[in-house]
């Protein structure tokens, strides 16, 4: 199974070397997008959606799993 995960961060950002982290431990290639100037990540947001105000934004064959909690979830879904 090959999965497309690319996960949108900012610098200085706990969750986000979290979700890398995890993503690390398991062996599973993953794309960096690093989003640090505010404006980008508030259009980024609303492009998301109204309930998203946080990163990492995790997405997984391009569709958005949430953030450190949400990709825990779906690799556990997945049996990853």
């Amino acid at each position: 199974m090959t999965l497309k995960i690319t996960v949108y961060s900012k610098s200085a950002c706990p969750q986000c070397e979290s979700a890398k982290s995890l993503l690390k431990a398991r062996s599973l290639p993953y794309e960096e997008i690093k989003i640090d100037d505010e404006a980008e990540r508030l259009a980024f947001y609303a492009k998301c959606g109204p309930a998203v105000r946080q990163m990492p934004q995790v997405f997984i064959n391009d569709q958005r799993v949430g953030g450190l909690t949400g990709l825990q979830a779906a690799l556990k879904q997945l049996g990853l």
